[in-house]
């Protein structure tokens, strides 16, 4: 019986050291790749801003009196000379019926005045008149001639003063609503606030600059400048010449062009920025645009031929700046520094660092290390301009939900 144990045990040792260990290697970690896309693009520069109006009045009341009628609805476009209000004109037109008669009696006296110098002139030629008399005569004629004049004068004034009774819209806009009830005094020792307009069209939108982009748009204007000035026709160009374009917060795109019309004199050195002001084309009786919106500008710097672009996505950092995971031909990740440009349409312009023809890992980056081997699927780049869109509106809905 002990002979069979140690039989037993001598061959399970022996069939154990016949085995040998082997290291299995786990297979390549898989990962998504896409060539990057080579493409003409437009480089802009980016910024946030707010609209204003391009004009704003109150409608004040120039006259005291009644307020007699209204002549608007509240909160709609109204024409340049467009009645408004009518305040009590009966006072006025009496002022103005006065005024018409004062004159009328100042005339008739001048022409008396006149007749009379003209026969004192006879009689001094004769010596049948002195001197006195007649300075005496040529005195009233003047005096009849300047109360002309002044009862003239006090005609204009009366005149205006009844045309203020109509108040008129100084501008074409939107009218705000009627501050004052009809039947109301106005007027009465202060010039009354009525209602307001406002010009709707066009309409500026402000927004700021960094020291750093500005001196980059000063060198592009700089440098076309030079261009100019070596053309044909050798003219200073005082024009800021730069299209600007606008979006609101739910457009998708930049809908409405305009200009730059306006820039701060000098940049504020406590915040480093310098004001910038585009005008953009508002038509219609309701205009698109309305100040006090918040607003996405950008305009264009540069053009840049055969860019190339990756997904969003394939871009990450660390201490040395920005990089991306590329796949070479042994299907080995290598990591790339690379200088991002901007995003268009969910893509992001690389300006140096990758080639055309690289593999970009798009999906699977936080997994992949460089040096590793990899199994690559390959798919289109273009593929991930859609889907990042998407996914932005898919979050902008999200945060626009209570």
């Amino acid at each position: 019986m002990r002979n069979s144990a140690i039989t037993l045990v001598i061959f399970l040792v022996t069939t154990a050291c016949g085995d040998k260990n082997q290291y299995i290697e786990p297979p390549p970690l898989k990962v998504t790749v896409a060539q990057p896309i080579r493409k003409d693009v437009t480089e802009y520069l980016e910024f946030t801003g707010t609209t204003k109006a391009v004009a704003f009045v109150e409608i004040r009341a120039r006259v005291s009196g009644f307020l007699q009628s209204m002549h608007f609805e509240p909160g709609t476009q109204v024409e340049k000379d467009e009645l408004l209000f009518i305040i009590d004109p009966k006072p006025y037109k009496a002022e103005l019926m006065a005024a018409e008669a004062e004159l009328a009696a100042t005339k008739a006296e001048f022409n008396r005045a006149k007749t009379e110098l003209a026969r004192a002139e006879k009689l001094f030629r004769k010596n049948y008149l002195s001197a006195t008399d007649r300075l005496k005569r040529q005195t009233e004629r003047d005096t009849a001639a300047a109360a002309i004049g002044r009862s003239a004068a006090q005609l204009e004034s009366a005149r205006l003063n009844l045309s203020y009774t109509r108040v008129t819209a100084p501008m074409s806009g939107r009218v705000g609503r009627n501050r004052v009830d009809n039947g109301n005094l106005v007027g009465e020792g202060e010039a009354t606030l009525l209602t307001t307009l406002t010009q709707y069209n066009p309409i500026h939108a402000y927004f700021h600059l960094n020291e750093r982009d500005l001196l980059q748009v000063m060198a592009i204007r700089r440098k076309k400048a030079q261009t100019h000035e070596q053309g044909p026709n050798k003219q200073p160009d005082s024009k800021l010449d730069i299209p600007v374009f606008l979006r609101l917060v739910d457009e998708k795109t930049y809908l409405h062009e305009g200009e730059l019309d306006f820039g701060a004199s000098g940049v504020d050195s406590e915040t480093g920025t310098i004001e910038l002001r585009g005008v953009f084309p508002n038509p219609g009786k309701r205009p698109v645009l309305i100040p006090g919106l918040f607003a996405e500008l950008r305009f264009p710097v540069g053009q840049h031929k055969d860019a190339l672009l990756v997904g969003e996505q394939a871009l990450s950092a660390d201490q040395s700046g920005k990089f991306v995971l590329v796949v070479n031909t042994e299907n080995v990740v290598e990591k790339r520094s690379v200088t991002p440009g901007q995003v268009i349409d969910g893509l992001q312009v690389i300006r140096s660092g990758i080639q055309a023809n690289d593999r970009i890992v798009i999906n699977g980056i936080q997994r992949a290390r460089p040096g590793a081997k990899v199994d690559p699927n390959v798919i289109e780049m273009a593929s991930l301009s859609t889907l990042q869109q998407k996914n932005k509106e898919i979050l902008k809905t999200d945060k626009a939900q209570p």
